[in-house]
């Protein structure tokens, strides 16, 4: 296990405490929830712009809840 040093400013500290309160994490457990959050985003990213670049060529694509909706009317 790495342990790991992380300086914040008053400002960050004041977001890093005020979510830790609202979200009843302690405020190591609540870097760790977001590092993870923030990774699960990049590799969704990554696995969506895959599609996307392939699906081209099957003039295939994503569509919003919105679009959905609009075509049911």
């Amino acid at each position: 296990m790495a342990i790991i040093s992380v300086r914040l400013n008053t400002k960050e500290e004041r977001i890093v405490s005020f979510l830790s309160d609202q979200l009843e994490k302690e405020k190591s457990a609540l870097i760790k929830y977001s590092i993870q959050e923030l990774y699960e985003n990049f590799i969704d990213k990554k696995i969506i712009d895959e599609f996307e670049k392939n699906s081209a060529k099957r003039k295939l694509k994503f569509v919003t809840a919105s679009e959905i909706l609009k075509s049911i009317k």
